[in-house]
Formats: C-alpha cells, sequence, structure tokens
C-alpha cells in the first residue's frame, strides 16, 4: 500500500482540480487533515517550487488574496500565503480566506 504525505495529498488534490480555488480551510476538510492552518500555508510555499519545477514552468500555484471584508482592501503584496490578522486600512479583521489553485501559464 502505498502512502502519501500531507504535501503530496495537498499538491494532487490541487492538480487533480486544475482552476479550482480552495482554501486552506477548504483543504483540511477535503482532505480530512488534522493540522493547523499554518502548516498548511508552509506546505503550500513548498508545493508552490515543487509544481513548477515538475512542469517546466508550464503550471505554476496562484494565490487569490485576502481581502477587508469591511472596506475592500486586498492584499497583493503579501510575501508568503497567509492569512493576515487585521486590515491595516480600517483595521477590521474581517479578512477573508485566501483561495489556491494550479492554472496553466
Amino acid at each position: 500500500m502505498e502512502y502519501e504525505t500531507i504535501r503530496e495529498k495537498i499538491m494532487n488534490l490541487l492538480l487533480e482540480n486544475k482552476g479550482r480555488f480552495y482554501s486552506v480551510e477548504e483543504i483540511i476538510r477535503v482532505l480530512g487533515l488534522e493540522i493547523m492552518p499554518r502548516e498548511v500555508y508552509v506546505h503550500l510555499e513548498h508545493i508552490a517550487k515543487t509544481i513548477r519545477r515538475r512542469s517546466a514552468g508550464r503550471l505554476v500555484l496562484v494565490m487569490k488574496p485576502p481581502m477587508c471584508l469591511k472596506c475592500g482592501y486586498v492584499f497583493k503584496d503579501l510575501k508568503k500565503p497567509r492569512k493576515p490578522s487585521r486590515c491595516p486600512r480600517c483595521h477590521s479583521q474581517w479578512i477573508s480566506d485566501p483561495e489556491f489553485a494550479v492554472i496553466e501559464k
């Protein structure tokens, strides 16, 4: 019987559903993982590199950035995938989750 690591499970889910966006919470729920969301964000950083390398740049992992649901501020300048805790503009904590998908370049 073949076992997949958590990272492989996440990567396969995204590759099998190209173009479909998943939030970290959805990834955890769909795969039945028992890990914290911040761990998934770490895996996503590595998955992005692996997908790009294995597809010779043809496929990329993209992130639909989080947005403040109060004032509409979009967090475009995030260096790493994560969910910000509060909006820099209005200080609201009502922030949408970032979503991830694999797309063809």
